[in-house]
């Protein structure tokens, strides 16, 4: 199975926390294509909709955009960057690696190095970027230039994809093939994808925002997860490479909402796994609780080596998050009630 192109290029696009533009570029232009409708609001949350057959009712979709990253703080007199996190994210994951950073006159890059003692924390990281002292550094970069880790994407054996930014670029690519399929042959319900942004930092303000004002009759957030499988992470259930995307079971999320999903999963022969807990640190921790209450489901794409430029997904599993998420869509009609 090949890189599909989009993922490809969302995943080749910076978009660290705040400064997702890159990314909201392209999910314009492929909602556009399709004849959503689309809007944008003052925190750079792309909102695409596809009307439904019946009118009134909608689902909205949550994916974001940002990726984890730096920001640019200042440069010493030896010309090094100092840098703070935009996310959090361990410093050990940086150090070493290549740094993308983009600027007014463009991208500049770098390595990611430490000072000194070498320990990996954020206040001894700097990236050199070649410059020969502090002005000539701040001649390339200005403070508050965002920074993310270089990681292109790369096809592995199995069907596996590595590259940085899978969190949450796989959600948004699933959001827009949901998208593309619903405009190509209508749902009853009105269905919205969000793309939001600063996912990363905790906030989860972009997504907050955008479901206020959409006031959807159900959401799904459609996420990243951790593997089970990967080294050094104790397993849950059965969440695992190829062994299908999740449904999440738990207070902040409707069990109306996650038992529908889990039915449609088995009507249509899509393997997933379940995760449970009493928080999902994503978009829908705080979706939920909007406007009148906003019944909840999450499904998410496992993920090996979250949050470093080297994470790994299969993409069996973006495929058949996909069809769930869809077939979810079309199974929502006019009686559907998520009262409890």
């Amino acid at each position: 199975m090949p890189v599909p192109g989009l993922l490809h290029e969302l995943l080749s696009a910076p978009g660290a926390s705040g400064y997702e533009e890159p990314v909201h570029d392209i999910v314009r232009r492929e909602a556009a294509g399709i004849g959503a409708e689309l809007t944008k609001d003052v925190l750079g949350s792309t909102t695409a909709v596809v009307r439904g057959t019946s009118g009134g009712r909608m689902l909205a979709l949550f994916a974001h955009a940002d990726q984890v990253g730096m920001t640019v703080r200042d440069a010493g007199e030896d010309g090094l960057l100092t840098v703070a996190p935009l996310a959090n994210w361990r410093a050990a994951d940086a150090l070493g690696q290549r740094a993308r950073i983009t600027t007014r006159a463009g991208e500049v890059r770098g390595v990611v190095v430490a000072q000194r003692d070498g320990k990996p924390a954020w206040e001894r990281l700097r990236i050199d970027i070649g410059a020969g002292g502090r002005d000539e550094a701040l001649a390339l970069v200005r403070p508050g230039d965002a920074v993310v880790l270089e990681g292109a994407p790369a096809l592995l054996p199995n069907g596996r994809i590595l590259s940085a930014a899978l969190d949450d670029r796989v959600g948004v690519f699933v959001g827009l093939e949901v998208l593309a399929r619903i405009a190509a042959d209508r749902a009853e319900w009105d269905v919205a994808l969000v793309v939001s942004g600063q996912e990363e930092t905790g906030t989860h303000g972009s997504a907050r925002v955008a479901s206020e004002r959409l006031a959807p009759a159900a959401a799904i957030v459609i996420e990243t997860t951790y593997a089970g499988d990967a080294p050094g992470v104790a397993p849950w259930g059965d969440v695992r490479l190829g062994g299908g995307p999740t449904v999440f079971r738990g207070p902040v999320v409707s069990p109306i909402v996650a038992e529908g999903l889990l039915a449609v999963a088995h009507e249509a022969g899509i393997a997933v796994a379940i995760e449970s807990g009493g928080a999902t640190h994503t978009d829908a921790d705080d979706v939920f609780t909007t406007g009148a209450g906003v019944p909840c489901g999450i499904v998410c794409v496992p993920l090996r080596y979250m949050h470093t430029a080297g994470e790994i997904a299969q993409l069996s599993d973006v495929d058949s998050a996909a069809r769930l998420v869809e077939a979810y869509a079309r199974s929502l009609t006019a009686e559907t009630s998520f009262l409890r």
